[in-house]
């Protein structure tokens, strides 16, 4: 078994604290970035930010489905974690200053299976998880500008 990490980064025209805020509204704005492969979305304590507990279903493949039930924190200025009490899964987001506007980076991690199973689990998880990701941040940059 070893971790598995799925990364991806996407630079936004929009400043670090409007699009910090828009990534810790769970309870408006990140419900809006969710792409098909979620399901069954609701915060179910919180909804701002650190202390915010969140449920969906995130279909990675038609077989690979996920029952999450995240908690979030706030470990640093402009960083959110979301670990998800049913898995190893630990989501980061980070947003820092890019020029004019804001770098997103979005870095998942997870303990995968071992032997062939695993193999194929970090080889090809990581780049699924990747576009999913890539959707969101695209939906966050229009939803930024409207």
């Amino acid at each position: 078994m070893g971790q598995v990490t799925a990364t991806t980064e996407k630079t936004v025209d929009a400043g670090v604290e409007q699009v910090f805020a828009a990534l810790g509204d769970y309870s408006g704005t990140r419900s809006k970035l969710l792409t098909e492969h979620y399901s069954e979305y609701e915060v179910r304590e919180g909804g701002q930010g650190e202390g915010t507990t969140v449920h969906w279903r995130l279909a990675a493949t038609s077989k690979r489905v996920r029952d999450c039930l995240l908690s979030v924190t706030v470990p640093q200025e402009n960083t959110l974690v979301e670990r998800d009490a049913n898995s190893s899964m630990v989501t980061t987001w980070t947003v820092s200053p890019a020029g004019a506007g804001s770098r997103v980076k979005v870095e998942t991690t997870w303990k995968g299976a071992g032997g062939v199973g695993g193999f194929f689990e970090r080889t090809f998880a990581p780049r699924g998880l990747q576009r999913i990701y890539d959707e969101q941040l695209a939906k966050l940059e229009a939803e930024l500008a409207k």
